[in-house]
């Protein structure tokens, strides 16, 4: 598809939202409707999903730091 060529990120965008949608709606059955527990168990069970994700190698997070340096140009001076 020439949209995902173009934006690569859309991919991991739209599943992301997908599986945040799945355990929204579980978390508001589990909560019966209340606001304040909907969202305490969609965390209890996104972290449950993710952390299991991780734990089983089914999901691997590549994060790196990149340091660069910096030096300072020699400052200028008008005549």
């Amino acid at each position: 598809m020439q949209i995902l060529e173009t934006y690569p990120w859309i991919e991991p965008v739209l599943i992301g939202a997908a599986i945040v949608f799945v355990l929204d709606l579980i978390g508001n059955l589990i909560s019966f409707s209340n606001r304040v527990l909907n969202a305490l168990a969609t965390a209890i069970v996104f972290a449950i999903v993710f952390g299991g994700l991780l734990y089983t190698g089914v999901l691997r997070l590549d994060v790196r730091t990149e340091t660069t340096t910096t030096t300072s140009a020699p400052a200028t001076t008008t005549p």
